[in-house]
């Protein structure tokens, strides 16, 4: 129901289909989030490794 837009379970039950717009626009949002999630633990592990060593 939430991936193909509709707002009731009514509509998804008429509706049970949704369009290639759609299905883009959903796979585009899922590849930013990755995208972003993945930038961010390279950033995190970057500022890690650059960390000075403690100790001896």
């Amino acid at each position: 129901m939430v991936r193909a837009g509709q707002s009731s379970e009514k509509a998804a039950l008429i509706y049970q289909h949704s369009d290639e717009e759609r299905q883009r626009d959903v796979a585009a949002g899922l590849d930013d989030m990755v995208r972003a999630e993945r930038a961010k633990h390279h950033i995190d592990k970057s500022a890690h490794h650059k960390a000075k060593p403690t100790g001896s």
